[in-house]
């Protein structure tokens, strides 16, 4: 029991000011925001029960590293929108895929991928996990028989989607790959940054892990990075695990802005979508466009997948400049640089319009090769709609499709004139 303290003798100004500072106010009326615990070290009241807190044997907070409240109130919040019993928060997406990833990996295990991949993962499973003697297949994930055929091969231990790829709109069935991953003795670990919970919760239809880059969507605003994984509380306390030896805590003022971010969810959500509609419909339609990626164009290979799997889809389109690779992709550069609404940045998710070349931004790791094994043309631009009027994006996007139209007949214009050049003729000797 915790002896009474004796009064203070009289102390110096510095004690005083420290003392002073850090006092904590008594507010008995709850706030209608979660506080920003802004606090790396948490005090208890003996030894005893520092010890306790620190292990785990009881609940509570003693250093930010291992939890902070403001991130734990996300943390739960995340579980329930996923559907899952537990959440954990990293500092970014790519935080959050690697502990999921090696929360359940070791060497000698094999982890089948999909191929509509975002880069960086990519890279983190190849150049990271496979030095760790992990081995790493890739298949066409909405070619059920070909996914059923990869997981047969060999044994695996991790199935690796995303339910909306980045950056080829490609929509994978979630519950179908879940039964197929679980026959298989795999785990099913679903990306689901492009959907959000709005339109998909992996797990209520059979996955097992739940990953989303809260700088996306969830955040919503272009201002706070951060990541999430969702799962029942046993494969959860492993991914915990990971998130406290590697570092990768979430900082509490970001936790505080995507607990903002998530209260408006559902409404920018469909926003986003009905714009990105009007927007891929109108793009459809426009010379020098050869092909648009959005799920609810009946055009989409996976529109029937999508109708069937979601309330509507997500603000999230690609599409396709036309042309020889030299032309589309001066294409690609001309339209971007013509744009006077869109940010000329990455990312996406944001209340801003955003459009991006993947080939030289978020899959600028690939080579000639594994980007026409992705399906990513020289022409192809991502594009993330932001919450802009949707007759004024289309307005811009009319005259930058000019401006692309111009480049990509000039880049013709100049190849063919390589093409037809001859070398000067050499006098005989």
């Amino acid at each position: 029991m915790t002896q009474p303290k004796r009064p203070a003798a009289p102390r110096g100004f510095s004690t005083r000011a420290i003392q002073a500072a850090t006092r904590t106010p008594r507010v008995d009326q709850r706030p209608n925001a979660v506080p920003i615990y802004q606090a790396v070290t948490f005090s208890a009241d003996d030894a005893a029960e520092l010890g306790a807190i620190t292990t785990g044997a009881m609940p509570g907070y003693s250093y930010a590293r291992l939890a902070n409240p403001t991130g734990d109130t996300l943390a739960a919040a995340i579980a329930e929108l996923e559907g899952a019993e537990a959440g954990c928060v990293f500092s970014s997406g790519m935080a959050a895929i690697h502990a999921a990833l090696m929360s359940v990996l070791q060497s000698g295990d094999r982890v089948v991928a999909t191929r509509a991949i975002y880069g960086s993962t990519r890279v983190l499973l190849v150049n990271r996990f496979g030095r760790l003697g992990v081995q790493v297949d890739f298949v066409d994930a909405t070619d059920l028989a070909a996914v059923d055929r990869a997981l047969a091969g060999s044994p695996t231990r991790v199935l690796y989607v995303e339910t909306i790829s980045n950056p080829t709109i490609v929509v994978v069935d979630v519950a179908a790959l879940a039964a197929l991953a679980h026959r298989h003795g795999a785990l099913l670990i679903v990306d689901n940054t492009f959907a959000s919970p709005v339109l998909c919760r992996p797990i209520e239809v059979g996955a097992d892990l739940a990953i989303e880059s809260l700088t996306k969507y969830l955040g919503g605003h272009s201002d706070t990075l951060g990541g999430s994984v969702a799962g029942s509380r046993e494969r959860i306390a492993e991914v915990k695990a990971i998130e406290i030896d590697t570092g990768a805590t979430l900082a509490p003022f970001a936790a505080f802005l995507i607990l903002r971010g998530i209260a408006t969810l559902a409404i920018r959500m469909a926003r986003h979508a009905e714009t990105a509609r009007r927007l891929a419909e109108w793009l459809s339609t426009q010379e020098g466009v050869a092909r648009v990626f959005h799920p609810d164009l009946v055009s989409h290979p996976q529109h029937e997948v999508a109708a069937r799997q979601f309330p509507h889809a997500s603000g999230m389109l690609a599409f396709e400049l036309a042309g020889s690779p030299v032309a589309a992709r001066a294409a690609g550069g001309a339209f971007i640089d013509a744009l006077t609404i869109p940010e000329r940045t990455a990312s996406l998710g944001s209340i801003h319009t955003i459009v991006a070349h993947p080939p030289t931004t978020t899959h600028r790791q690939y080579d000639e090769a594994q980007l026409a094994e992705a399906g990513i043309g020289a022409g192809l631009l991502r594009c993330s709609v932001g919450l802009e009027d949707a007759d004024d994006l289309i307005a811009d996007f009319a005259q930058a499709l000019d401006a692309a139209r111009a480049a990509a007949a000039a880049a013709d214009a100049s190849d063919a004139a390589r093409t037809t050049e001859r070398p000067a003729s050499v006098g005989a000797g």
